[in-house]
């Protein structure tokens, strides 16, 4: 996808000859242990009776002497094989272990300081970077963001791939901590929470969610199987399942099966939703993640949302801008910067990109509606 498919093939292809290489070079080292053995034994043995011989008849030893040497030689010879395969095991052995070690031993590029403020209350996100690039990278992602987002507001992000609206949430999320600037919740820039603490008072759903291979119940309750079963049945209600829910046979013991293959597109984001909302957010995140539900399931969800709590900050990346219509600031990414912000009414008035995607899509759903009121 996205033009890369012939590079993806041919990096493939060449790992796939160099471990074709390396294990053949292996197999060629292995395969001549069992023949060099043999051939070595069977020298021995020859070298063994000529000069065992030669000595008997010069009566240096006796006959009984060689025999007892030869019997003492041919209980060495498996000892001998097996310290050989012993030594081969160790060395795959240490080879593997080092691989392990580098990978325990890799620095992680987030600094989490165990001092740190452990108590993250609901509070005003304010979030000001005058310039971001991902290791490695020299090119800017993000360039003079400054955003605000009192306490219990919704947040919209809409803007073409690539603008930097993902970014922004990857920083939210501490995946990165080396930006020149700064993100300050509840009056505290978020690097000196301690990692733990911020990240369970944040609620991330995505546009693909991974769903256990258990019963839904389970999978809204991963972050506390202990929960009461209303509890999840109210967090159920706000993400416009329950009544999907209870149309089941089994109900909430409904198996989702292998990463939730028995659900709809729909509905595995909703569980996900579920999810996020069970552990009563400070911060919610929804990455693009109502793309695969129908137009009034995404109305009752987002009017759930806006009225289940005043404290929660809701922030909401979006492809279809039905999804943010309702959100008290809405932000247009271009370039990885913001180049249009307001209300959707507001944002309307301007005739910009915001106006332009709105009355393209708009016109796209009409005419969906059309065909399939005609089918």
């Amino acid at each position: 996808t996205l033009g890369q498919s012939k590079e993806d093939i041919q990096a493939f292809n060449e790992q796939t000859d160099r471990q074709i290489r390396i294990n053949a070079r292996v197999a060629r080292v292995d395969s001549m242990f069992d023949p060099l053995a043999t051939i070595i034994m069977t020298f021995s043995y020859v070298l063994m009776i000529i000069l065992g011989s030669e000595f008997v008849l010069h009566k240096t030893i006796t006959i009984g002497q060689l025999v007892s040497f030869t019997a003492y030689l041919s209980q060495l010879v498996w000892p001998m094989f097996a310290l050989g395969q012993l030594f081969n095991v160790l060395e795959r052995g240490n080879a593997s272990y080092d691989r392990v070690m580098d990978l325990m031993n890799e620095k992680s590029l987030i600094h989490d300081d165990p001092r740190g403020v452990s108590i993250v209350k609901a509070g005003e996100l304010n979030i000001r970077i005058k310039s971001f690039n991902y290791p490695d990278d020299p090119k800017a992602v993000l360039k003079n963001i400054d955003i605000k987002v009192p306490k219990g507001k919704t947040l919209g992000l809409v803007g073409p791939v690539g603008s930097g609206k993902t970014t922004i949430l990857r920083l939210l999320l501490r995946e990165f901590d080396s930006y020149d600037g700064e993100i300050d919740f509840s009056g505290h820039d978020i690097r000196d929470y301690r990692l733990s603490s911020y990240l369970k008072k944040i609620g991330y759903v995505s546009q693909n969610n991974f769903l256990f291979s258990t019963n839904i119940a389970k999978n809204i309750a991963f972050s506390d199987p202990d929960l009461p079963q209303n509890e999840v049945e109210k967090v159920a209600k706000l993400a416009a399942l329950h009544d999907d829910i209870m149309q089941m046979p089994k109900q909430y013991n409904t198996e989702v099966g292998e990463n939730g293959i028995s659900l709809s597109g729909g509905q595995q984001q909703r569980v996900a939703i579920a999810r996020a909302l069970i552990v009563s957010p400070a911060i919610l995140i929804l990455d693009d993640a109502l793309s695969a539900v129908d137009a009034r399931t995404e109305k009752d969800i987002l009017n759930a949302l806006q009225h289940q709590s005043r404290d929660q900050t809701t922030i909401i990346s979006a492809s279809r801008i039905s999804s943010i219509i309702n959100a008290d600031e809405i932000l247009v990414f271009q370039h990885g910067k913001i180049i249009e912000r307001g209300t959707h009414h507001h944002l309307l008035a301007q005739n910009g990109y915001y106006a332009k995607t709105f009355h393209q899509q708009e016109m796209a759903s009409h005419y969906e509606a059309k065909l399939t009121g005609g089918g």
